[in-house]
């Protein structure tokens, strides 16, 4: 499940006085936009308005300090609960006289079975950023994004590898001919609106592109595109690419509104999911505190210590209820990255042991050529003739010709669109995988195929055309089958011939790619005993699931 709520996590030069100063100083701005009143902000809990109510706790020692505002508004009873925390962190021996900033906003649903509604980035993170001189290792975090100039490449290039980055790097492209200025005004910031506080925003300046492309030759962004650069970058390493997903400028122009939700959905996740720094790990846990009533009588003050405490109980629970979900959506993703390594797992050892077994054969036939005594040859560079990759998925389909046993039913739209995400490896490994159904479909129209596809990638025959069985999967799993929405996006077209509605269900797919928001999948449907062909449904972004 995608994270629903919204987390701020940065850093900020100002010591713990100043930055408490200036968090509350925004805080009541904030307060007093909204309409409520942010007098008497002080100890426990203050009432700001008839449905909303605002804690305040702090604590200084030894083990640093923190000051924590949190407000709890309930608008009607069917709205739910909307919370909001600030946290001001500061003097721990690691924090070198820095100060940690922490917003949390999440909704509380009035029923147990309704879903949480998803929280926008809130006013007082631009509030804040625009105040603080917000950073996240040696970059600055700002609502506004920061031009790169061909001078500027250097700074960035260290940026993005700065090993203290918690923040994913987002860059925009200027199209060609297109006015700097007027673009990054027109499309970049209503793009970036969404990603205020969970990333470092960047355009790049036209004259930059091209030096900040060599520099990063296996992770480029171009042609008014956008690229989410997450931490952890390897700019030498071109597996790497995968990690950090692109956004053409296509996609960006088609659905201004769409693409601007879509590109903030990974920094959301990673604000999320990331574990915080220590400092605000050891913020202790909030306990609320009813505040004296300095006029009430003891029978008074124990009827509104009971109520609020009631009302405290009744948080705790609610809060409980999100935290269970939350634990359980963590199990869940535990359980997926368990399976991606087993799939990794089971495919390594596979190709160990075909890597042996070849060695083997190897081994064998030179002990064959030397008793025949053929010394020189046994010992000879082997020449295999290379495999002719397209170069795009465009072309991909055009050279779909060479391959008469396979007929491509999708989208072409959809399988060239996948051309903007630069990850070349795609591209081979799809290649790949079409030359072995090309393969099995012909053995399988011959009658000399065993089974299906899954079964005929174990065997010895696939060997002139071999493709990993770990990437392969001949269904999916009951939960998107019996689904009636998940079904039906993998009823893909095939001739009426092969099926009289024009559509069977392609469950078979291969797996092109994975570590990336796109995820490619090759849908297909085998008829070799009937037509000789393999139908190809569907080669694009992974189909929705249970997990999406």
């Amino acid at each position: 499940m995608e994270p629903r709520g919204y987390r701020m996590v940065v850093s900020t030069d100002l010591d713990y006085v100043q930055a408490c100063a200036v968090a509350e100083r925004e805080l009541i701005a904030w307060l007093r936009d909204k309409g409520y009143d942010p007098s008497g902000l002080d100890e426990g809990r203050t009432e700001v308005a008839p449905h909303a109510v605002l804690d305040r706790d702090s604590e200084s020692g030894r083990n640093g300090a923190y000051s924590r505002w949190r407000m709890r508004e309930t608008p009607t009873e069917a709205s739910g609960t909307w919370q909001s925390t600030l946290v001001v962190r500061a003097g721990l021996p690691e924090d070198e006289g820095r100060a940690w900033l922490q917003v949390d906003i999440e909704h509380q649903p009035a029923d147990e079975k309704q879903f949480p509604t998803k929280a926008n980035t809130p006013k007082l993170v631009r509030l804040l950023l625009d105040s603080l001189e917000a950073r996240d290792g040696q970059a600055d975090v700002t609502t506004e994004p920061a031009f790169i100039e061909p001078e500027d490449v250097g700074d960035l290039i260290e940026e993005l590898c700065d090993t203290e980055r918690r923040l994913p790097v987002v860059i925009a492209t200027v199209p060609f001919q297109r006015n700097p200025d007027d673009w990054s005004r027109d499309v970049v910031e209503p793009l970036f609106r969404n990603l205020h506080g969970l990333a470092v925003l960047y355009v790049l300046a036209p004259e930059a592109m091209n030096r900040f492309n060599k520099a990063l030759e296996y992770h480029p962004v171009f042609g008014g595109g956008v690229r989410t650069y997450v931490p952890g970058l390897d700019p030498a390493w071109k597996p790497d690419a995968q990690r950090h997903p692109v956004m053409s400028r296509r996609t960006i122009e088609s659905n201004p509104r769409r693409a601007s939700s879509i590109l903030a959905v990974l920094p959301q996740r990673l604000s999320a999911r990331s574990a915080l720094p220590a400092a605000l790990l050891s913020v202790p846990r909030h306990r609320t505190r009813p505040r004296p009533k300095p006029d009430a009588t003891d029978l008074a003050q124990l009827r509104a210590d009971n109520a609020t405490l009631t009302t405290m109980l009744d948080e705790a629970e609610r809060a409980e209820g999100l935290r269970v979900d939350e634990i359980n959506d963590l199990y869940a993703e535990a359980a997926k990255s368990e399976r991606t390594s087993d799939e990794l797992r089971g495919e390594n050892e596979e190709l160990y042991d075909k890597l042996q077994e070849s060695q083997r054969l190897i081994s064998y036939l030179r002990d064959q050529m030397q008793a025949a005594g053929q010394h020189a040859a046994a010992y000879a560079p082997a020449s295999t003739p290379a495999i002719d990759y397209p170069t795009s998925f465009a072309e991909l389909l055009e050279r779909l010709r060479e391959l008469p046993h396979l007929s491509f039913t999708g989208n072409r739209k959809t399988t060239q669109g996948l051309d903007s995400q630069s990850v070349d490896n795609w591209l081979n490994v799809a290649w790949d995988g079409l030359l072995a159904l090309n393969h099995f479909a012909r053995a399988s129209a011959a009658g000399i195929a065993g089974g299906d596809f899954l079964s005929w990638c174990k065997s010895d025959e696939s060997g002139a055309f071999p493709f990993p069985a770990a990437k392969v999967a001949m269904r999916e799993s009951d939960t998107v089958a019996k689904n009636g929405k998940l079904r039906n996006e993998r009823m893909l077209p095939v001739p009426v011939a092969v099926e009289p509605g024009g559509k069977a269900f392609m469950q078979a797919h291969l797996k092109i790619g994975r570590g990336n928001t796109v995820a490619p999948r090759l849908h297909f449907y085998e008829d070799g005993p009937r037509s000789g062909k393999v139908y190809i449904g569907y080669l694009g972004p992974h189909l929705r699931n249970t997990l999406t």
